[in-house]
């Protein structure tokens, strides 16, 4: 990005920045859950079309897509997500959610503001006849429902013509001011398992006469996470931890039938994709001593979302180049899924974290609580790397993203 072009962002966020912030502030205030983001839809459609541009709602009803910019070459694609969380605002301020059990905890009202910052300024560019390509703005419901609304942006043809992704995720950790960046895998693979046992119930005096079905079940979750760990390398992390686990209504009566539900997480794309079979086999083998009928369900949810290197590459030089020398961090790979993994399993793509922390902020913060804020300044951040980022990919020649091999 060149020195005059920085210069112009900075005008143009001198003129736009308190606009954006009150922007991030109504979102805030007004959140809505996955596929219900309706209202906020229609605000960024708006936007969009106040300026110029022509969004495409989704067919799901709610997120869009919009392109910015003049060519029929492929696009470069930004993403933000709409949804927010089913979880009460604790904060004590004037933006505080106005909708019992719902806010944005995970700052999705932030990258949402911070994308459409960028749109803004991207169409500002093409009507001075200064952006050199076109731009995809994705706005996509649903990310934090599983597998996510990514897919439904893939199925609507939203990737369609799109050489590479880019998106920001509020890290509160990172002070604002620097973006943190990690090539390959930079969040962790998620999948749900839930395992019904059913059996011949009966008297606890004679469990030698029943399945003993809580034995059994005992079983299943002990020594199925330990047995994963002698089955899979140590490194890609693969754990399996139950959250639920039922069986029986009173101390001596043997139950006929129980259940144990959790999330199988990894840290390695290929080891995700061995997972289901594997898990599937143990709990079998486990099993095969009692005399139960089995039903295991295992539900596919993410896989680990993996920057490309030149894409990272990429985007840590855009960030550099706006936000200054001592910007870019590095970041630990997160447990957490994500699903812009989708879109990195198709076109080459960086996820990077937005530092959201205010400077001198000694608190131990974390993105799913109710009291999840963030340091403002970080919109014209996330402004500046995003539109930073896009105009840098654009500059690429085209054939360098034609051969990637997720």
């Amino acid at each position: 990005m060149t020195e005059s072009l920085v210069t112009w962002l900075g005008t143009w966020l001198g003129r736009h920045e308190s606009r954006l912030i009150g922007l991030r502030r109504h979102l805030h205030a007004h959140p809505e859950l996955a596929y219900a983001e309706r209202d906020t839809t229609k605000l960024i459609c708006r936007q969009l079309e106040d300026a110029g541009l022509a969004p495409k709602v989704l067919p799901v009803g709610t997120g869009l897509v919009c392109d910015v910019g003049p060519g029929e070459q492929p696009a470069v694609g930004l993403r933000a997500d709409l949804d927010a969380l089913p979880l009460s605002d604790e904060k004590d301020v004037p933006y505080r959610s106005r909708v019992s059990g719902v806010s944005h905890a995970c700052g999705h009202d932030v990258h949402t503001t911070c994308l459409l910052g960028a749109a803004l300024a991207l169409a500002d560019l093409d009507r001075e006849g200064r952006l050199p390509g076109r731009v995809r703005l994705v706005f996509q419901p649903a990310e934090e429902s599983v597998p996510g609304g990514a897919l439904d942006v893939i199925a609507a043809g939203g990737l369609e013509g799109v050489r590479a992704m880019f998106a920001l995720h509020c890290d509160p950790k990172v002070p604002v001011g620097q973006v943190g960046l990690k090539e390959g895998a930079i969040t962790s693979a998620c999948d749900a398992v839930s395992v019904r046992l059913v059996g011949e119930g009966g008297h606890t005096a004679r469990p030698h006469l029943t399945s003993d079905l809580v034995y059994a079940l005992g079983d299943v979750i002990t020594r199925v996470p330990a047995l994963l760990s002698r089955r899979v390398d140590p490194r890609a992390g693969l754990s399996l931890v139950w959250g639920r686990v039922t069986a029986g209504a009173t101390h001596n009566v043997i139950p006929q039938s129980g259940s144990a539900a959790g999330t199988v997480r990894t840290l390695d794309r290929d080891a995700w994709h061995e997972a289901p079979a594997l898990v599937q086999g143990l709990i079998d083998t486990v099993l095969a001593p009692y005399k139960l009928g089995v039903d295991v369900e295992y539900r596919r949810g993410l896989p680990p979302v993996m920057n490309a290197p030149d894409s990272t590459a990429l985007m840590a030089a855009a960030t550099v180049a706006v936000l200054g020398p001592d910007s870019v961090v590095p970041t630990e790979q997160s447990l957490g899924g994500e699903d812009f993994a989708w879109y990195a399993e198709q076109v080459p793509a960086a996820l990077a974290r937005l530092g959201v922390r205010a400077p001198g902020d000694t608190r131990v913060l974390d993105i799913h609580r109710g009291t999840f804020d963030v340091d403002e300044r970080a919109v014209g951040c996330g402004v500046r790397v995003l539109l930073a980022t896009a105009l840098a990919a654009l500059e690429q020649p085209v054939d360098q993203w034609a051969t990637y091999q997720p």
